[in-house]
């Protein structure tokens, strides 16, 4: 299941180069040791600003056959204080109760938000201090950014052209996170997928927390090292991306909405909790940094959303139905019909629904996104006009996604470009968005 880069893109397969990198310490400050480059990954085989506001979550139902999402606010947050959240539990089969899978991802943007309250709210560049100080250190890391940059601009041109706009130092740190979610999804994806186990991931994760310690084990995963001294991204994110390349390995059906959105907020959710500090905030914005991160979730679900419906007979033909079980049923459909590959009535009204809820957190994310700090606009705008498209092309082929790719032509993204730009151009919002304070 190809995993939906949210703001950094859209991946495709690669075969990652492994690069030897240790580290030593020196005085109490991490060094790269040049003379001792080796071969060390063993995963890899191959080459808010959170002020007075009003509080703002999803609410979904799978069993609501129109879908109806709201954004419900709260009295005024204060430090400490209890806020209501709609539909925090639900009852399990056995009749017990538990979380939902909406709350779980809320109360992670909550505390991304909180990390960054009093950083990253103007476009000035950020004034770094290399921490590695060792002669020749400073130009490997140099070189480990470029070659993440190379990666993304090979993978995935269109986002690289339009991070090309930002400040160099935001814009080599959106492709070092780019490049280690892209391993993080080849391990489950990627070519060596089948030998990937449980016991991979652990120690995939393991070499996560390492990096975050200041020790990484090759040179990609400096360059993510150094972005996370340098802005304030939390682990807790790639952690969960780890989960959903978990849930892969060992899930291939899911009952219903509550079960899907857990498992699109690990795998592309993520990435956008991820880049938020990175692509900063407009200064002059008036949304609570919460309200920005609830967007940025929004556009990975929406992401992965499309994926799933774009991908459906590419799933079917791996054992794999991504879509809510409980919704199959409602609309008279099973997994038979999926692995039959007929487009019918029943299809064509079920697909209709499912684009529906999709589109629905496309015009959430779009809220966001003009909140943002203008120089890194540009390419969230183009990946969400471009995903977005991706809908269009599922109805323009007769909701026939069994055999039938959905995708964006070269001519029609380049038309969405300049139509992105001149968005990214637009003042930043203040009035009329739901992400106001009040």
């Amino acid at each position: 299941m190809s995993v939906a880069m949210s703001w950094i893109g859209t991946p495709n397969l690669e075969v990652s180069n492994c690069f030897g990198y240790l580290e030593t310490v020196r005085e109490g400050t991490r060094v790269l040791d040049s003379s001792r480059l080796v071969f060390r990954d063993r995963i890899m085989t191959c080459g808010g600003r959170l002020k007075k506001g009003k509080l703002r979550k999803w609410s979904s139902s799978s069993s609501n056959a129109e879908f109806s999402y709201s954004c419900l606010g709260s009295p005024e947050l204060e430090s400490g204080s209890i806020f209501p959240v709609h539909s925090s539990m639900v009852v399990s089969a056995d009749g017990d109760m538990a979380v939902s899978s909406e709350q779980k991802v809320y109360d992670v943007v909550l505390k991304q938000a909180a990390l960054v309250k009093k950083q990253f709210r103007s476009d000035e560049e950020l004034e770094v201090k290399p921490e590695i100080i060792l002669p020749g250190t400073l130009s490997l890391l140099s070189e480990a950014y470029d070659r993440c940059g190379e990666v993304c601009a090979e993978y995935a041109k269109t986002f690289y052209l339009g991070t090309l706009l930002m400040t160099p130092e935001r814009r080599r740190a959106i492709w070092a996170i780019y490049v280690w979610c892209r391993r993080t999804d080849e391990l489950v994806d990627g070519p060596n997928a089948s030998h990937i186990t449980p016991s991979a991931l652990d120690r995939w994760e393991s070499r996560l927390e390492d990096l975050y310690k200041g020790r990484p084990f090759d040179m990609l995963d400096a360059a993510l090292s150094d972005t996370v001294i340098k802005f304030p991204v939390d682990i807790q994110p790639f952690k969960d991306m780890i989960e959903g390349m978990r849930m892969d390995l060992k899930k291939s059906r899911y009952k219903n909405f509550d079960e899907l959105y857990l498992y699109c907020y690990y795998v592309a959710g993520t990435v956008g909790l991820m880049s938020v500090p990175i692509m900063g905030i407009a200064p002059d914005s008036q949304a609570t940094t919460e309200s920005v991160y609830n967007a940025a979730l929004a556009l990975g679900l929406a992401n992965q959303l499309t994926n799933i419906l774009r991908d459906v007979g590419e799933d079917a033909r791996r054992g794999r139905v991504y879509l809510p079980q409980d919704e199959l049923a409602q609309a008279g459909l099973s997994d038979e019909d999926i692995f039959a590959g007929k487009v019918t009535d029943k299809w064509r009204n079920f697909m209709k629904k499912q684009i529906k809820r999709a589109r629905m957190f496309f015009n959430e994310a779009e809220k966001g996104v003009r909140e943002l700090s203008p120089a890194s606009r540009w390419p969230v705008w183009a990946s969400l006009l471009l995903y977005r498209q991706i809908l269009d092309e599922i109805e323009a082929n007769d909701y026939n996604n069994f055999t039938k790719r959905a995708y964006v032509s070269k001519p029609k993204k380049i038309l969405a470009l300049p139509v992105a730009y001149a968005k990214a151009l637009a003042p930043t919002a203040r009035t009329g968005s739901t992400l106001l304070k009040t």
